[in-house]
């Protein structure tokens, strides 16, 4: 079984990614999603805008961390879904999501340098 991550969009630039609300529900709660055997949705993820404006990074997290958290209650037992974590936060701003509720950031570039 791989554990995977679903990609919520919510960042306010058209160069990030990821599901709306409305297409993650739409697939955590449809019979095809259940009949899914090898894989289990173990959590959420999110990449804030690239911006200077710290304000507009902390709502970005604190949105998807309150997705995370009633999408968590909101789930019906399903033996594929496991929310446990929340992956918000990269190298330039990993410390406000880790405030936010993170439990899982990425760092490649502070470790690796820019590619």
């Amino acid at each position: 079984i791989i554990d995977c991550l679903l990609q919520i969009y919510i960042a306010q630039e058209d160069s990030k990614t990821g599901m709306t609300i409305d297409e993650l529900q739409e697939i955590l709660s449809s019979s095809d999603f259940e009949t899914l055997q090898n894989i289990k949705v173990v959590g959420l993820m999110g990449m804030a805008s690239c911006t200077a404006d710290n304000e507009q990074v902390m709502k970005e997290f604190e949105w998807l961390k309150k997705v995370f958290e009633e999408t968590k209650m909101n789930i019906s037992e399903k033996n594929n879904v496991e929310l446990k974590e929340i992956s918000m936060g990269m190298s330039g701003d990993y410390q406000a999501a880790i405030k936010a509720g993170s439990t899982m950031i990425r760092v490649g570039s502070a470790i690796f340098g820019n590619r």
